[in-house]
């Protein structure tokens, strides 16, 4: 439902480039993308919680939620619908 406004996020807050445009639910994340540093999680966090107007709790944050796209927008919909 989400998952293009993440994958967008993801792609800028990470400068990515044109060519991650093709990133799917199941492209894997964290481990995967040396740009995902824990800077990186960080800015993230913030990027998500600017755009999407949520608030993300330190004790949410775990690195299955980075695992793929699709599981960082599951999370993202999960706060958004909480």
């Amino acid at each position: 439902m989400y998952l293009d406004e993440v994958r967008t996020l993801v792609i800028d807050v990470l400068s990515l480039g044109p060519s991650a445009a093709a990133l799917t639910a199941d492209s894997p994340l964290l481990g995967s993308l040396p740009e995902l540093d824990s800077m990186a999680v960080v800015s993230l966090i913030a990027a998500l919680e600017d755009h999407f107007g949520i608030s993300i709790a330190d004790d949410e944050i775990d690195a299955s939620m980075f695992e793929t796209l699709g599981s960082l927008t599951r999370f993202v919909t999960f706060k958004l619908t909480a």
